[in-house]
């Protein structure tokens, strides 16, 4: 079972999206927490017109919160309680965000890539977590060896988050590969050391 997280507003980049999660009323089952978190692996769907590609592969690597009450220190004419009712537009204003680095993606025929993928999403394209049987797919190369050529890609975004992303990723890929685990440890400890030595150097 898929579950639907959010949709795409806007992009930063070919590779760098921002999917607004579904809020109240908008679906049946609303997305939990846990299924946006730091580190989820996501799809992205990609339109049925598109025959190389049938969606981008991403992990989500930041959290934005939109709040327009902020700052608004005037008198309130009714309690939030009674806005849900007499001005439910005004409630649908606020919005989680999560920002999404596309590391690949999956094709027609369901074969996923690692790599910077050649479409781009468009907005308003549906975004839903990955599932593990897909997660461990994603980390397959064609003769079927453990590939996280993506890692290269995440370093080079300059983003202070990502070693940390990166030690969750390996965290969660140890345990959907145990027999890997040694050398997925070696590639831990090699992050764990760059992120001590790097910022202070």
């Amino acid at each position: 079972m898929t579950t639907a997280i959010g949709k795409i507003v806007k992009s930063n980049t070919h590779i760098d999206y921002v999917c607004q999660v579904y809020g109240p009323g908008e679906l049946v089952a609303q997305p939990l927490p846990t299924d946006y978190a730091f580190g989820e692996f996501v799809a992205i769907e990609l339109s049925g017109s598109r025959s190389s590609a049938g969606a981008l592969i991403g992990v989500i690597y930041n959290t934005l919160l939109l709040n327009p009450e902020f700052g608004s220190l005037g008198p309130r004419l009714s309690p939030r309680g009674e806005q849900e009712i007499f001005t439910p537009d005004y409630l649908s204003e606020t919005a989680t965000l999560v920002g999404i680095v596309a590391l690949g993606w999956q094709e027609s025929g369901g074969a996923f890539r690692q790599g910077v993928p050649g479409l781009a999403a468009d907005v308003d394209a549906p975004v839903r977590r990955l599932r593990d049987d897909e997660l461990c797919a994603f980390h397959l190369d064609g003769a079927g060896r453990l590939s996280l050529r993506y890692a290269s890609v995440l370093m080079g975004m300059n983003n202070p988050l990502v070693p940390q992303l990166l030690l969750t990723l390996i965290d969660r890929l140890v345990a959907l590969f145990p027999e890997q685990s040694r050398q997925l440890q070696v590639m831990r400890n090699n992050v764990a050391w760059k992120s001590i030595v790097q910022p202070a150097g």
